[in-house]
């Protein structure tokens, strides 16, 4: 079984206004994360805008990451799509360019149900052969999976690994206890909401699925080795370095706030997908004081 833990850094897709993805941006994107041995890079996730990439372009990306990667850092997918025959396409692509596992959100208008959830992830896992991260965002997809539906689906084959949203660090150890109980052995269990990501940790979480790491991801290597070796006050001192991120990620989103740390940090010239505008000057100009005033790598 694919296993899928550790940090999982999710950088940005940078693209221009015709939504053509910037294979060389995406490169400069993608090194430093390699050279910092992430365990694994999400590509086309929340923070890479997947949704609003065509086929033709998300292929693209995936087949920029996997050369790049060249097989030894795991590439982790976003997969979703309203329609499950589009799913299933998307996932082999993925498959096909090399990706190590599709990670799949219920993308959805209509409202679904458990039972319909519950077939999209079947059919994509079955008809795509590609191992599947469940991506449980109800603050996007307005759905939320249950333990009992994980239960279901953790028994699917090619069901790998669960994304959850840490949504309260004082919560996170029961919600993972919950989760445990439930899924076979071998299921990777992750969280993102980075703030809360360390407590998740030392929970005892299999993975960081981090936004901030597509661009800090050193001090993020550093957190999850600290915190999955026990040292859990060098865990929280890291970061605690990292607060200033966490408020701006709060008050601006970590979408706008990670394209603005990548132009300001020289590593592209991107903007987010349309209708999303970066931010205005002020929230700008605040990010920039925040990198210029905090100490890391």
């Amino acid at each position: 079984m694919i296993s899928l833990k550790g940090l999982s850094a999710f950088p940005i897709t940078p693209s221009n206004r015709d939504g053509r993805v910037d294979v060389g941006a995406l490169r400069a994107l993608l090194d430093p994360l390699i050279a910092a041995k992430v365990d694994s890079v999400g590509l086309l996730g929340s923070t890479g805008s997947y949704p609003y990439f065509s086929r033709d372009e998300r292929r693209r990306a995936v087949e920029a990451a996997t050369a790049l990667a060249d097989g030894n850092t795991p590439i982790l997918v976003g997969i979703g799509a309203l329609r499950t025959d589009d799913a299933v396409r998307l996932a082999q692509d993925a498959r096909d360019a090399g990706a190590t596992a599709g990670l799949l959100a219920a993308v959805s208008y209509t409202p679904l149900t458990d039972d319909e959830v519950f077939e999209h992830f079947q059919t994509v896992a079955r008809e795509s052969g590609l191992p599947i991260c469940i991506y449980d965002n109800p603050g996007t997809t307005h759905f939320q999976f249950t333990p009992a539906l994980i239960r279901r689906l953790g028994r699917v084959d090619g069901i790998v690994a669960v994304k959850s949203p840490a949504l309260d660090a004082s919560t996170v150890a029961g919600h993972l206890r919950e989760l445990r109980a439930v899924v076979p052995d071998g299921i990777a269990l992750g969280y993102s909401a980075d703030w809360n990501c360390t407590e998740a940790l030392l929970a005892g979480a299999d993975t960081w699925y981090s936004v901030v790491a597509g661009i800090f991801p050193k001090v993020c290597v550093d957190i999850v080795r600290a915190a999955t070796g026990g040292d859990a006050a060098r865990a929280r001192e890291l970061n605690a370095r990292l607060q200033p991120i966490w408020d701006l990620f709060r008050t601006y989103s970590s979408l706008r706030v990670v394209y603005a740390l990548a132009n300001l940090r020289g590593i592209c010239a991107a903007e987010p997908p349309r209708p999303i505008l970066p931010l205005p000057a002020d929230a700008q100009m605040r990010v920039k004081e925040t990198l210029a005033a905090i100490e890391i790598d």
